[in-house]
């Protein structure tokens, strides 16, 4: 069956595509032809594909990460060695974990010449057959292993980040990935890997983990995530991003669909409040900017001796 999605152009120039998933035919209604890609249900927006074909606009698309990995994937399947196999971030989008970023990660034998280059990092290491599935004709890493280079590839929040996804998503749970680490212990990414499940929540955003991290980092007590939350008469009041219990603190992030969802946010606010709730509330700029503002201001709200030794 089709796909359809709508892009805008800078200029303002509406843009149609529609995408044969059982043909991998994708077509657009603006001065082009069809565009037929193999391995990919969909064409990924944006840039140099699209204007190479005569439209002079600027069209973003919005795929799923695996779509938009699996074209990249293609494209460099046609240069990469044959023993090449996708690694990292990059297939963690191929699984369905969205961690942004356009670089591709590949691993190829020790033997081989192959370099990096721009938007490709190679890296030169042999991979057990058992950390190797293939995908859509594509080898990449299981989704374990890639959890655990990710460990060693990224920043610890990032790591974190892909283990609520995954664990959100159901791809796995933290049973399946205690099981897998324990038969790696030594192995590079092991040692992070246990820590971060222990602290891997089935967080609704990037930025809702990187918020709890942020409180974690400072020695401040792990708040629950996503709890429901009832007044003294048993009736639902709202779901909570983070939640301090003993304090009776919700923390929530505000994110880009805030103001989307004023009047409601406002009116689940004043229940809250009402309820003898205390909320706070904070946006990216205060997460990115002004973290040790976040930090005083919940440390405060929970009160002395809340700090975890």
């Amino acid at each position: 069956m089709g796909a359809e999605r709508n892009a805008r152009g800078v200029r303002g120039r509406l843009v149609h595509a529609r995408a044969d998933l059982r043909s991998n035919r994708v077509y657009l209604s603006s001065c082009v032809r069809d565009l037929t890609k193999s391995r990919a249900g969909w064409v990924a927006g944006a840039g140099d594909l699209i204007k190479s074909m005569g439209f002079t606009g600027r069209i973003h698309f919005r795929l799923p990460p695996e779509h938009r990995s699996g074209m990249q994937i293609a494209e460099w399947q046609r240069v990469l060695p044959p023993e090449a196999v996708f690694v990292g971030p990059t297939v963690a989008r191929i699984h369905g974990l969205d961690l942004g970023g356009e670089e591709v990660d590949v691993a190829v034998p020790p033997n081989r010449g192959t370099r990096s280059r721009r938007a490709l990092t190679v890296r030169h290491l042999a991979l057990p057959a058992e950390d190797v599935i293939t995908l859509g004709g594509v080898c990449v890493t299981t989704l374990h292993r890639t959890l655990r280079d990710i460990c060693v590839l990224a920043p610890a929040v990032e790591a974190l980040i892909a283990l609520d996804m995954a664990i959100r998503s159901r791809r796995t749970t933290k049973a399946a990935l205690r099981r897998y680490v324990g038969g790696v212990t030594g192995l590079p990414g092991s040692r992070r890997l246990r820590r971060q499940i222990e602290l891997a929540e089935p967080a609704e955003s990037p930025m809702e983990t990187r918020l709890r991290w942020l409180l974690i980092s400072a020695r401040l007590p792990r708040p629950e995530v996503q709890t429901d939350l009832y007044d003294d008469k048993g009736r639902f009041l709202g779901r909570a991003d983070l939640y301090y219990p003993r304090a009776r603190l919700v923390i929530e992030y505000d994110g880009g669909n805030h103001r989307d969802r004023l009047v409601a946010d406002d009116r689940r606010q004043n229940l809250l409040a009402n309820a003898g709730f205390r909320i706070l509330r904070f946006t990216a700029i205060d997460i990115y900017q002004r973290a040790e503002v976040v930090v005083s201001l919940v440390r405060i709200a929970l009160g002395p001796r809340r700090r975890v030794a």
